[in-house]
C-alpha cells in the first residue's frame, strides 16, 4: 500500500521534494499569529489553517462529526467550531488538557474577562512575594525581581481561583507569558535551555496586561465569526477513548506522539515547576508520563526485561517480525553506545499502545470514517524504523480498510548534532474505514 521504504528515502534527494520541504503545515509556526490559537505556543501541534481547509473539504463530502484523540491545545476542536463542525477532542497530558480546556472559553463575556484579569494584575503590586518555595529550575530562568512579580500574580490569581471559565482563562494568561519574562533559551521543542540567554525579555506585568488585551480582542473577533456548534472537551486517554459513542466519529485528524524520544512531560516542565506541579524532574513521571504513549525512553526507564512480553502482544501480530527483528537490532547497537539507552523497549511500548488506540478508532468511527494522522518517521541509534507504514498496517488489523502516506517533508537535515544521518520524513498517514 505505501512505496517500498528503499524508495521513500531515496526521493529526499530528488527534485520532486523542493515542494514537500517548503511545507510547513505539520508545524505549529503558522498559528503563532492566528487568534485563540496563539494565547499558548505548544510546539507539538500543526497549521490550524491546514485543519480548517481539510475540514470544509470533507464537510462537502458529508462528514460532520470530528474527533481528535490527541487534541493537545486544541487546534482541530477551533477550527472545528470555526467551521460550525461538532467536535470531540480527548489528551491525557493534564496540563496540555487544561491549555485546551482554557482556550475553548473563548465564548465568555470579554469585557468580563478583561475586568477579572485586570483586577488581578491591579491586586498583585499590593502582594507580598516569595520567591523561596520555587524549585531550582525557576530560580535558574527568573532573576528574583521577575520571579517576585510573578510570584505576586500567581499568588493573587490563587486567592479567587474557582475552577470558572474567567479564572481558567486567567491562569491561561500567566503561564503564558512565562518564557515571555525568562533570559533564558528554549529549544525549538520548548525544552529550557538555562545556560543560554536571549536579547528581548517581557515586564512581568506589561506582558499579563498586554496578553490580556490580545485574548479578549481575539475574544471578540471569534465571537462575531463563530456562532456553531460548541466542541466537547476531556481529559482522557485515546488508548480508550472512553466518552466517545460508538460510531460516531466520520472524520479523525491528530497528530499523536512520534516515535522518536521526545518527552512530552518535559516540555513544559517550565510552566508545572512555576505552578507547583513538579519539583523536579523525576516528578514527570508520576504527574504526567504514566498516563501518556509510551513514545520515549523516560517513559520505560524502570521496565527491566519487558520487551519480549511486549511483543507478545497479539495486536502486534501483523507487524511481529519486522517489529521484532527492529527491536532485536536496537538492543544489540545500544550495547556500542555510552547511554545504552533502551529504545528497543520503547518501540515495542510505543506500538503496543498505538495498536489500543486503533483499536478504539475503530469503535467510535463510522464505517465509512476517514482518518488523517500527522506523523514522522524515527531511526534510534540510526536504526531505521518504518512509523507511517507500522501504524498504517496496525489499522488495518485493526479492522480498517486501507491506508496510504502523503509526503510532507524531510526531516533530520538540518540539526547540527544530529545522531545519524538517515533521511527522515514527516507527512500524513490517511486511513480509510
Amino acid at each position: 500500500m505505501t512505496q517500498p521504504l528503499t524508495t521513500r528515502q531515496m526521493r529526499l534527494f530528488s527534485g520532486e521534494q523542493e515542494t514537500a520541504r517548503k511545507d510547513t503545515s505539520s508545524t505549529f509556526s503558522h498559528n503563532s499569529s492566528l487568534p485563540i490559537h496563539r494565547w499558548f505556543h505548544y510546539s507539538a501541534g500543526f497549521s490550524a489553517l491546514w485543519v480548517r481547509d481539510l475540514i470544509e473539504k470533507e464537510k462537502a463530502k458529508g462528514r460532520y462529526r470530528i474527533f481528535d484523540p490527541f487534541a493537545g491545545s486544541g487546534t482541530v476542536l477551533l477550527e472545528s467550531e470555526l467551521c460550525s463542525m461538532d467536535a470531540i477532542g480527548i489528551d491525557s497530558h493534564p496540563f496540555v488538557a487544561r491549555v485546551a480546556r482554557a482556550k475553548l472559553y473563548w465564548r465568555e463575556n470579554p469585557k468580563a474577562f478583561r475586568d477579572y484579569a485586570l483586577s488581578v494584575l491591579e491586586q498583585a503590586s499590593k502582594q507580598e512575594s516569595d520567591e523561596s518555595k520555587y524549585p531550582r529550575l525557576i530560580t535558574q530562568c527568573f532573576p528574583p525581581s521577575t520571579l517576585s512579580c510573578l510570584d505576586s500574580l500567581r499568588k493573587v490569581w490563587e486567592i479567587s481561583a474557582n475552577d470558572s471559565p474567567l479564572s481558567e482563562l486567567t491562569w491561561l494568561v500567566l503561564v503564558s507569558i512565562l518564557r515571555e519574562c525568562s533570559p533564558v533559551g528554549t529549544a525549538q521543542w520548548q525544552y529550557v535551555l538555562p545556560n543560554k540567554t536571549k536579547a528581548k525579555v517581557a515586564d512581568p506585568y506589561g506582558a499579563f496586561q498586554a496578553k490580556v488585551h490580545l485574548m479578549a480582542d481575539d475574544m471578540v473577533r471569534r465571537q462575531r465569526q463563530t456562532h456553531g456548534s460548541q466542541a466537547k472537551f476531556f481529559l482522557e486517554d485515546a488508548r480508550m477513548c472512553s466518552s466517545v459513542p460508538d460510531g460516531w466519529a466520520d472524520l479523525v485528524i491528530t497528530s499523536p506522539p512520534y516515535a522518536n524520544n521526545y518527552d512530552y512531560a518535559d516540555a513544559v516542565r517550565l510552566e508545572m515547576s512555576f505552578l507547583g506541579e513538579v519539583y523536579g524532574w523525576k516528578d514527570l513521571q508520576d504527574t504526567v508520563r504514566k498516563y501518556l504513549i509510551r513514545s520515549c525512553t523516560q517513559h520505560i526507564a524502570k521496565m527491566k526485561g519487558g520487551t519480549c512480553s511486549i511483543l507478545k502482544d497479539p495486536l502486534l501480530k501483523v507487524i511481529h517480525n519486522e517489529i521484532s527483528e527492529i527491536c532485536e537490532q536496537l538492543e544489540t547497537e545500544r550495547e556500542k553506545h555510552g547511554g545504552r539507552k533502551p529504545y528497543h523497549t520503547m518501540i515495542a511500548a510505543y506500538f503496543s499502545d498505538m495498536a489500543r488506540v486503533f483499536v478504539s478508532l475503530r469503535r467510535v468511527t463510522a464505517r465509512d470514517a476517514l482518518i488523517c494522522f500527522v506523523i514522522g518517521d524515527s531511526a534510534p541509534y540510526g536504526i531505521y524504523v518504518p512509523v507511517d507504514r507500522w501504524l498504517g498496517e496496525l489499522a488495518v488489523g485493526a479492522g480498517f480498510k486501507s491506508f496510504s502516506f502523503e509526503w510532507i517533508r524531510d526531516r533530520n537535515v538540518k540539526w547540527k548534532n544530529r545522531k545519524h544521518s538517515v533521511p527522515l520524513h514527516e507527512g500524513r498517514l490517511w486511513i480509510k474505514g
